[in-house]
């Protein structure tokens, strides 16, 4: 995979964005999960992408990786940001605006998004938004973009988030490396072995190109979980959704992504067996398979 570096902007908001490969293909947005980076993508999940005739790219969002972060804004942990402790940072919206604007500096209309985990999110929410700029949407291992504050938690597993909070890693990149390891371990899917080389390459890379550890910005986390949203309901989406979950994803139910399934008329949804909140080797086809089976009946959005 050549990463082909590119940027974006929304406002005074730099975002950091790379090509994956496929020029000429449909266009696919790659959106990530919780204050990590674009190098959180797995390679051959992408080139599994790129095969099926994708065009594929992936960016940062503001306060992870290469993008603006707001680090003089005051900020708690995700948790304490949910139940909106202090006021926001930045909204739901900005974010899906966000989005937007990679979307303008690459140079698409419109585009498939797949958004894993609080990427997820963000691509339901930008779906929402901006529906004629979105051809499809993917949403993995996310919570609906409805829920709020307290009703985020009913689909929280609260004794898992308590036992990553005890994680406690020495300063400097071998604590980084160690702490990217340890979270990854933590979601990462029963059913499957864990690959650690696979997962060190993503957690390396990261580091190499000069960013901070996404894993140990619970700031920066913060930040993004508490962005508030005003925008439209699930309910009113249009936007032909796929909808994937973990069986066993040891972070959110699946209740949670049944939710959003319910919510949007006509959504697929797809659990996947032994699955955690991750994106094991395994699971790579299926995904792939199940994204190109979406966006086959698909209409593209008129300009």
């Amino acid at each position: 995979m050549i990463r082909t570096p590119r940027s974006a902007r929304n406002g005074d908001v730099f975002l950091a964005v790379d090509e994956l490969g496929g020029a000429g293909g449909e266009p696919l947005l790659l959106v990530m999960g919780l204050g990590v980076s674009r190098y959180w993508w797995p390679d051959g999940l992408v080139d599994g992408l790129v095969e099926a005739g994708f065009h594929v790219a992936a960016f940062d969002g503001r306060d992870a990786g290469g993008s603006t972060r707001f680090d003089d804004v005051p900020a708690d942990n995700p948790l304490a940001a949910l139940l909106r402790r202090r006021p926001p940072a930045y909204t739901g919206e900005d974010m899906a605006d966000d989005t937007v604007a990679v979307l303008d500096a690459l140079g698409w209309s419109s585009a498939h998004l797949f958004g894993i985990s609080q990427g997820g999110l963000v691509a339901q929410r930008t779906a929402l938004r901006h529906p004629r700029r979105v051809r499809t949407l993917t949403s993995y291992a996310a919570v609906p973009s409805d829920a709020r504050a307290v009703a985020v938690l009913r689909y929280v597993r609260l004794p898992f988030l308590a036992r990553l909070t005890r994680f406690r890693f020495p300063a400097g990149r071998e604590g980084d490396v160690a702490a990217g390891l340890a979270l990854a371990r933590a979601i990462a899917s029963p059913g499957y072995a864990f690959d650690e080389p696979e997962t060190r390459t993503r957690v390396e890379r990261e580091l190499d190109a000069g960013l901070p550890s996404g894993v140990r910005d619970t700031r920066a986390q913060a930040r993004q979980t508490g962005a508030s949203w005003h925008g439209p309901r699930l309910r009113e989406l249009r936007v032909p959704t796929l909808v994937l979950h973990g069986e066993r994803d040891p972070l959110l139910r699946p209740s949670a992504g049944r939710r959003i399934a319910t919510k949007v008329p006509g959504a697929r949804y797809v659990e996947l067996p032994g699955t955690g909140h991750d994106l094991p080797r395994a699971v790579w086809p299926t995904v792939v398979r199940e994204i190109r089976a979406l966006t086959e009946t698909a209409v593209r959005p008129t300009d």
